[in-house]
């Protein structure tokens, strides 16, 4: 058979991808799954046919059920089959992933390092840790968001930089926002966990709270109970409530009517490989105010005249959060200037088809080559 990505769909070649059962849920969107949903939907316009492989479980720690209808799942594929695995299924189990790698041809794709969700205790982000690493050195390619991110997967597992890619997300295009063409509307685009950092958001509001404003923290909020029951109180504490409103979960149109009313997007993470939230509120023109972690310098990116279309502070540092708030909130100059840059960023910005096309290359790379000893 032909590995060529532009062959017809007739005799197009097939990846086998192993992703979450949950991808299409949509009570717990997530960038992960809307990336692993984007593939699926955009590989065969890159030559590949499609396999779906569903596995349930609550990854990366599913239990033995799961691991075993994963076990089972691998073993049904045939010999020499290309698969490309959610790292998020692949990386806590090398003990059922490893020894299948003789048989397959396997890419695992990494949306974040298991090890970096914020809140672990340490022992468990250690032997999260090991058990990636003992995944990934054995799978046949590592494909991972961003440049930065591949960078870092290579040097944090000793992995050989032949074998690691990137793909980065795409973005579906989407009209300039109108804005809220009165008080300033904030928007943060985040499931309410730790890493997201919506506390020092708060924190960073109470220290502006003069000024006039109003923010919405979208996203999904039963992912960690404590910490967004402690966000309630602390958003309480400090005097703002109905200044400061839990959203939800949004996905589609009300999502997008988000975006649409937003004059601010908001990303305080404390860990992030791509930032998919910041290109979609580039896509629709609206500026960024985000920490300057990992990847979301290069995401946040700049326009064709070199502008910065917003603002980057320190990470967990909501006093610095706030000194940006506060100059982006008294500066009409400011504010015109990044908005200006946005929307010239918008149209630099690559879509799904980029992203397939870059997968096609690597999954093409591995129907060629000989299975690994």
């Amino acid at each position: 058979m032909s590995w060529d990505v532009g062959h017809a769909a007739a005799s197009a070649p097939t990846v086998h991808m192993v992703l979450p059962a949950g991808v299409d849920d949509p009570a717990a969107p997530s960038g992960g799954n809307v990336y692993d949903r984007r593939v699926c939907q955009e590989l065969p316009s890159a030559g590949w046919s499609v396999h779906e492989v569903p596995v349930r479980g609550r990854w990366p720690r599913a239990g033995t059920a799961a691991g075993a209808e994963l076990a089972e799942a691998l073993a049904k594929l045939p010999d020499g089959a290309v698969v490309l695995m959610d790292g998020l299924v692949a990386c806590g189990v090398p003990e059922i992933v490893v020894p299948q790698v003789r048989r397959l041809r396997l890419a695992v794709l990494v949306h974040l390092p298991l090890a970096d969700e914020t809140g672990l205790a340490p022992g468990v982000a250690a032997e999260l840790e090991r058990r990636e690493g003992e995944t990934l050195r054995a799978a046949s390619a590592v494909v991972a968001t961003s440049p930065w991110a591949a960078r870092q997967l290579t040097d944090r597992h000793w992995l050989d930089p032949n074998r690691v890619y990137y793909a980065a997300p795409g973005i579906d295009p989407a009209p300039p926002a109108r804005g809220s063409h009165g008080t300033p509307q904030l928007l943060c685009v985040a499931a309410l966990i730790p890493r997201k950092g919506q506390d020092l958001l708060v924190d960073a509001l109470a220290a502006v709270a003069g000024l006039p404003w109003r923010c919405e923290l979208v996203g999904a909020g039963d992912r960690d109970p404590v910490y967004t029951g402690r966000l309630r109180e602390r958003i309480g504490e400090l005097g703002l409530t109905g200044r400061v409103r839990l959203g939800g979960v949004r996905t589609g149109e009300r999502l997008a009517g988000s975006y649409a009313a937003a004059d601010l997007l908001v990303l305080p993470s404390r860990a992030e490989t791509y930032g998919m939230v910041v290109t979609e509120a580039l896509a629709r023109a609206v500026p960024v105010l985000a920490s300057a972690v990992d990847a979301v310098p290069d995401t946040l990116g700049r326009a064709c005249d070199g502008s910065v279309p917003g603002l980057l502070v320190p990470p967990q540092d909501a006093r610095a959060l706030a000194t940006a708030l506060r100059r982006w909130l008294t500066d009409p100059v400011l504010r015109r200037q990044l908005a200006a840059s946005a929307l010239r960023r918008r149209t630099a910005l690559d879509g799904w088809q980029g992203t397939s096309r870059r997968l096609a290359e690597v999954l093409s790379r591995l129907g060629r080559e000989p299975r690994r000893a």
